[in-house]
């Protein structure tokens, strides 16, 4: 039996109000990723990979410069090609939860958790919209999400990304 799997179009309602033009681009890059692979929810592992490909604030961010944003990009790129074959068919739960009507179908709920937390940080510093820190600063704070999960296997040091997102604040 196959586990249902996302359509291409947009679940995402009421969500390009909140987010950045760039977080949208983001959005539908893991939406498209997610389709490809088979998955049936957008994760945080999809919405990571789309960060680190497209917004160079975020590139920016991690201690390790360049060379560590390179070694994610590849740990990524392997769980397309099955690295991440664990993870198929199987929901994201990190225990973190969305707001009650986040209108998210086809995200996982760490996803739809780390988005909720995104836009609350970008109202904690005045911004009508969330960026692409905001929702890297939103994984850094689900410690069990699959961002995070790829984030320590790829031996990016933690507790330095935090301090450098908190700072962002």
């Amino acid at each position: 039996m196959q586990s249902p799997t996302l359509s291409a179009g947009p679940d995402d309602t009421g969500c390009e109000d909140r987010v950045s033009d760039a977080v949208a681009d983001v959005i539908a890059g893991a939406r498209r990723r997610a389709v490809r692979d088979g998955d049936a929810q957008i994760d945080t592992a999809h919405l990571l990979h789309g960060l680190l490909e497209s917004d160079p604030d975020v590139r920016d961010a991690f201690p390790g410069g360049l060379p560590q944003v390179i070694r994610l990009l590849g740990y990524l790129v392997q769980r397309a090609i099955g690295y991440g074959l664990r993870w198929s068919g199987g929901v994201e739960d990190s225990g973190a939860v969305p707001s009650e009507g986040s209108g998210l179908a086809g995200w996982s709920p760490a996803a739809a958790a780390a988005l909720d937390t995104a836009v609350r940080r970008a109202a904690s510093r005045g911004a009508s919209r969330a960026d692409g820190l905001d929702l890297l600063a939103a994984f850094v704070r689900d410690r069990e999400c699959r961002a995070m999960e790829v984030l320590r296997r790829a031996g990016v040091a933690v507790a330095p990304l935090v301090s450098a997102l908190e700072g962002e604040i």
